[in-house]
């Protein structure tokens, strides 16, 4: 029997900064994006962009080019509105708490009929709806309520739905020009949506992962904990 057979996962190491829980998908100060030569490059599916120094199993996944950002989770400053790619791609492939980053996987999902819960903001209302596109990780119940009230964009509104399943739908990130392989303009703050198999998917310098939510029903927060703290014979919708 091999060690990654017999090894049980340690549960990850939360963080806080000036009291507040720093979410596990956050970047810090010392986090940079790394320097990397963009190429154009051929291989299995056709022509794009790829580094000069390429790592394919550490720069690409399903064929596709990543940002480059060194990991030093803890260390300097937090930004907490922004998002470290890595960790952001991990909460969504393997669907860990984005403020935990533990696993979604817990008594909670059993007790909501194999269901995870995502959180996002809406400042008018607007419910999640099926087949919706996020780059949100789900989170957990006690980190969900955590998030309502202490992150300043919640508390203007957000939503809550359980999800039976998350599938993958592409990318979001920095397009390149084909010809002269410089980044294509874009608004401040805003990356262009790829979806698997596109075009311009190989010409895309991917930041975050998309996924579709399905089986959506969305629940009221605060109910949904009260409901959880009854008995677990109570019917969730």
């Amino acid at each position: 029997m091999n060690n990654e057979e017999t090894t049980i996962p340690k549960p990850k190491l939360q963080i806080y900064w000036q009291g507040l829980h720093v979410p596990f998908i956050a970047p810090w100060s010392n986090e940079r994006v790394l320097p990397g030569t963009i190429v154009r490059r051929t291989g299995v599916g056709g022509t794009g962009i790829g580094y000069a120094d390429e790592l394919s199993h550490a720069d690409r996944r399903r064929g596709v080019l990543w940002v480059r950002q060194s990991i030093a989770q803890g260390s300097g400053t937090p930004a907490l509105g922004e998002i470290h790619p890595l960790r952001q791609r991990q909460a969504m492939h393997h669907m860990l708490c984005q403020v935990c980053g533990e696993t979604t996987y817990n008594a909670d999902f059993a007790r909501w009929g194999e269901r995870h819960l995502f959180l996002a903001r809406a400042p008018r209302g607007r419910p999640f709806s099926e087949g919706e596109q996020t780059s949100a990780p789900p989170v957990c119940l006690p980190c969900a309520h955590e998030s309502i009230n202490t992150c300043p964009h919640l508390r203007k509104g957000y939503t809550a739905a359980l999800v039976k399943y998350a599938q993958p739908w592409g990318v979001a990130g920095v397009d390149f020009d084909e010809a002269t392989l410089r980044m294509m303009p874009m608004p401040p703050k805003q990356h262009l949506k790829v979806q698997i198999d596109h075009p311009r998917e190989r010409w895309t310098l991917a930041m975050r992962e998309i996924q579709t939510l399905h089986g959506v029903t969305p629940v009221d927060l605060v109910d949904l904990g009260s409901t959880l703290s009854q008995s677990s014979r109570t019917e969730l919708p």
